[in-house]
This record gives structure tokens, sequence and C-alpha cells, in this order.
């Protein structure tokens, strides 16, 4: 089966079509997270938690903050996640990009979030 993907351009220029084959959909469908710009701005895509997915699918920032969740003892606040990174949590401008991270990893199906606003790792 081929699939046929139009892109019309207004104004003077011509309709341009591209025929992809399944083959290439199949390959576009199954890669694996690239990094990718936002604005103009350079972002990191954190892929979701799949079954059998390893940690170092992740780039090493967020690996970091998951070994760090792994040797707190029990549920933790992202201030005491930032203290075993060596983070200043007395800064709020430091913390907050940590917690930005932590809030991407539940998104993402890594942590979970407890209805008190602690986090604890997903088994």
């Amino acid at each position: 089966m081929e699939h046929w993907l139009f892109v019309q351009v207004r104004g003077e220029h011509q309709l341009e079509v591209e025929r992809v084959s399944d083959q290439l959909v199949d390959e576009r469908a199954s890669a694996a997270p690239l990094p990718g710009q936002v604005g103009g701005q350079a972002v990191m895509l954190i892929p979701h938690r799949e079954p059998g997915m390893e940690e170092t699918t992740l780039p090493r920032d967020y690996q970091r903050i998951l070994a760090a969740v792994r040797e707190a003892a029990g549920p933790f606040k992202a201030r005491q996640v930032g203290d075993g990174l060596g983070i200043d949590v007395s800064v709020r401008a430091k913390l907050e990009p940590l917690r930005g991270r932590l809030v991407r990893l539940v998104d993402r199906g890594w942590l979970r979030k407890l209805p008190d606003g602690r986090f604890t790792i997903r088994l």
C-alpha cells in the first residue's frame, strides 16, 4: 500500500506531491525521538516510558534525577532531590527548573506525583 502526502503552497508556487511507502511510514513511526527545536531553542525530548524501556534512553540530567530519587528513602520533595544533586535549593530560580523536570518525568510515566506534592518512583 502506498500513501500520498499532498502539500499545497498558495500563490505562484506549484502543487507538490510526495509519495511515501509503507516501509518509510513504519520507519518514521518507530524512530526514537531526536533532539528538536521549539521557537529556535534546542529542546530535549523525553520519551514516554514503555515496558522494558531502560533509563539510558533519557538524557544524562534526567538519569541523574532518577538516581537521586532511588537513593531517597520513600516519597520526596523537589528540595530533597535538589540537595542530593548539589543544587542550591535556597534559590528559587535554581529549584523551579528541577521541579519542571520532575513534573516532565511524571507526565512521561517515569515518576509518580502524590496528592501532597511529593514524588516517588513508578514501579
